[in-house]
């Protein structure tokens, strides 16, 4: 089974996937951003883009790798990783369910003055103009696709941990 964490910048999808790693036997964290960076060292680049989601590419091989490390080690694939793109989302989930992989897609959600905030205030990362480009874009997609598309939890009031149980006990 793979649980996918969506949701933008700031919602705590890292925090929450390592704390839920904990949560689930037999669970291990694929960040998909590495298949990302893996593609952006390939040399000569790929075509210019502001965002590796773009490239075709890396759909397909987040689904696939998703699913070797599936049929290698069995469990569940825990993966924090934005996407806001509904026609990438449905390359991905449409991918996973070829391969019959079940998937639980979870939106963390948290209010606009929430996720500046914390992106502002990352200890670890610092603040990110990066990050705060896609507040609009998440906003979009909330309202037009993504969260009929998953469970939403709102982040805005809970701690990792609590969200992190919250999907655990979704799960089990």
């Amino acid at each position: 089974m793979i649980v996918w964490i969506n949701g933008t910048h700031g919602s705590g999808k890292t925090t929450t996937g390592s704390i839920l790693r904990d949560l689930l036997p037999n669970s291990r964290v694929l960040d998909a951003e590495k298949v990302g960076e893996t593609l952006m060292d390939i040399t000569p680049g790929l075509p210019a883009t502001d965002n590796f989601q773009h490239w075709p590419p890396w759909r397909s091989l987040v689904v696939e790798t998703a699913r070797h490390v599936l049929d290698y080690t069995g469990g569940i694939m825990i993966m924090p990783m934005t996407v806001l793109v509904e026609q990438y989302w449905r390359e991905i989930s449409s991918g996973l369910a070829d391969h019959d992989i079940p998937l639980r897609h979870f939106v963390l959600h948290a209010d606009p003055a929430t996720l500046r905030s914390r992106i502002m205030d990352d200890a670890v990362m610092g603040p990110s103009s990066f990050r705060l480009r896609y507040l609009d874009a998440y906003a979009d997609a909330a309202e037009t696709w993504l969260h009929d598309a998953a469970e939403v939890i709102d982040t805005s009031h809970r701690d990792p941990r609590g969200v992190a149980r919250a999907i655990a006990d979704a799960v089990s």
